[in-house]
């Protein structure tokens, strides 16, 4: 099957990009496709060999998974390489200091259409880019007074 590639450009410093997409604390407030979702758990090793555990889920409870990945390559702000527990692959690229165009490519699940799963991560990479560019206006009112 075909990897998926998907992208979104941010308008927030490299190094605050890098901070906001690996710090726990940070993952969970925007890693969600809608209002509807949430990440009520995140941890992240980021170093080769290490793992990133996500429990993404509706916040209504009817549904959750964990997402399960070991770290093949870290190149501090601009790639990341890690495989999934299926043995599947995704590569997220960073390219520019600000704005920021954030690329993912992974290889889709048999389970899901293609459709589904690249609007899935579309939508998170979105969500991502709403928190980090907020965080960056209300980090610069924060310096101006």
């Amino acid at each position: 099957m075909e990897a998926i590639t998907v992208s979104i450009k941010v308008d927030a410093p490299i190094e605050q990009i890098w901070k906001l997409w690996n710090t726990p604390e940070d993952i969970k407030k925007w890693n969600n496709v809608s209002e509807q979702w949430h990440t009520p758990f995140a941890e992240n090793n980021l170093q080769l060999g290490g793992k990133l555990l996500l429990t993404m889920g509706l916040k209504n409870g009817s549904f959750s998974f964990d997402f399960e990945a070991i770290y093949q390559e870290i190149d501090p702000y601009k790639r990341i390489r890690y495989t999934l527990t299926d043995g599947r692959s995704s590569t997220i690229v960073f390219a520019g200091i600000g704005p920021v165009t954030i690329t993912e490519t992974f290889e889709p699940n048999q389970n899901d259409s293609i459709e589904m799963q690249r609007d899935f991560c579309q939508s998170v990479l979105m969500s991502f880019k709403k928190y980090a560019e907020e965080t960056e206006l209300n980090q610069e009112e924060n310096l101006l007074g």
